[in-house]
């Protein structure tokens, strides 16, 4: 039984991120041990997460791991802790296009039988706030909204027209936030900024969401609400029981990290561990060369766009990891990772381990897929079919090899991506709990 919150929004941009991580700070700070959850594929918000906590930040995905395991592995984030705060996508009804209520931040709730704490910008309405409330209080009767945290209000006053109005909706305040900036973070053309790129400011806004959330909320209230939720009744998600593989010599994984490949999902390295690797991270912008004993490599997403000059300046990394590739090691590369097994990004030499060119776009390339493995790979035997995400402003010309990693069905018929001796590579996200197999299969290629 661990208490719980889903910390929702009407509409993007109305200040989740920020009550969110204010919460998890300000418990964490309070003595309470908190597990942090992010609905959605998002990779940036869960580094936050982490910072406010000292715990994994992780990903609760319906569309990318099915329903089933959004119970699970919450369970498994969230063992051992007193409080579980999970902050929602988009708007709370918001989910796959086309696809009703699946992987919105209401099905997430629902799913966990958890109260729900609706964040409302306030900033241009007095009185309709609680026509506001009132519609997304009864959407939906299986939904529980426990209560309101106003945001961006402008004065004394502005805050007793919307708590007078709010009185009607019988939905209690139980947070009023001013208008100001310490707690702002940066952004750029993918989101916030990450963590890892800004540690010490990160700190900084973590700490000022912290105490904007401790001034202007009630945080006995929220805590009650949140204890309130009824038992769970599901089995805690395990690593080991989805993979099964033990080695007498694990076969070292190396993994990238560092500012330029921060995309990764928490269970990934939990995965790799249980099918019995040793998993080691390094980072591309300063290693010069691969762990010692690297059997296998993957590469997350990230921003090497941001940094393609440093990453091309490393020229002795880049050789280590064509090499690697030449002697047919498995290698599996996600967004970032395929630009940087190109041979160049925006003009810069990469690793040249793909014959393919990236460069930025203007365009965003963004939304759920549905995919099939077109290629035996490393990573998955042709015919598997899994869902995905895809989340980028670059181009890599051609977009595909002479064995395509991927066939994508929806929202347009397409292959993409890049399968070569044991290299794959695309653009696609994928969530591994959600095929366990693929961890299992990638570290049994490492081991021969």
């Amino acid at each position: 039984m661990v208490a719980r919150l889903v910390i929702a929004a009407p509409a993007s941009g109305s200040g989740k991120t920020t009550v969110a991580t204010g919460l998890m700070a300000a418990f964490t700070s309070a003595g309470l041990t908190v597990s942090p959850h992010k609905a959605g594929p998002d990779y940036i918000d869960p580094g936050y997460h982490a910072l406010a906590t000292g715990r994994p930040g992780r990903n609760l995905d319906a569309y990318l791991c099915g329903t089933e395991l959004i119970a699970p592995l919450f369970a498994h984030g969230a063992a051992g802790c007193d409080l579980a705060v999970v902050e929602g996508v988009m708007g709370l009804y918001d989910g796959a296009a086309g696809a009703g209520e699946l992987a919105s931040t209401a099905q997430i709730a629902k799913l966990l039988r958890a109260p729900v704490v609706l964040v409302v910008d306030a900033s241009s309405q007095s009185r309709s706030v609680a026509a506001l409330v009132h519609g997304f209080a009864s959407w939906d009767p299986q939904m529980r909204i426990g209560g309101v945290i106003l945001n961006k209000v402008a004065s004394d006053r502005h805050e007793e027209m919307l708590r007078e109005a709010l009185e009607e909706s019988g939905v209690p305040v139980l947070g009023v936030l001013r208008r100001i900036q310490r707690a702002a973070t940066p952004s750029r053309h993918l989101g916030l900024v990450p963590v890892a790129e800004r540690r010490a400011d990160a700190l900084a806004s973590v700490d000022a969401m912290a105490e904007l959330v401790r001034e202007g909320c009630d945080l006995e209230a929220l805590l009650g609400l949140a204890r309130s939720a009824p038992s769970l009744g599901a089995e805690p998600w395990e690593a080991g029981a989805a993979s099964g593989l033990t080695t007498s010599a694990p076969p070292v994984v190396a993994v990238a990290g560092g500012p330029a490949f921060t995309f990764s999902y928490a269970e990934h390295p939990e995965l790799l561990t249980a099918a019995g690797a040793d998993v080691v991270t390094f980072d591309p912008l300063r290693d010069e060369q691969l762990p010692d004993g690297t059997s296998g490599l993957v590469i997350g997403g990230g921003f090497p766009e941001v940094y393609a000059p440093e990453l091309s300046a490393n020229e002795a990394l880049r050789k280590a990891v064509a090499g690697l590739a030449s002697s047919g090691a498995p290698i599996a590369a996600e967004c970032a990772g395929l630009l940087y097994l190109a041979r160049s990004l925006d003009g810069a030499p990469m690793c040249g381990v793909l014959d393919a060119e990236a460069r930025m776009s203007e365009r965003l390339t963004l939304g759920y897929r549905e995919a099939v493995a077109v290629s035996d790979s490393a990573l998955a035997a042709a015919g598997t079919r899994l869902n995905g995400h895809e989340f980028h402003r670059t181009v890599v010309e051609p977009a595909a090899g002479p064995a395509p990693a991927w066939g994508m069905h929806r929202p347009e018929r397409r292959v993409e991506g890049f399968v070569q001796q044991g290299v794959h590579a695309s653009y696609l996200h994928t969530h591994w709990a959600s095929q366990p197999g693929m961890a299992l299969r990638f570290v049994e290629r490492c081991t021969r």
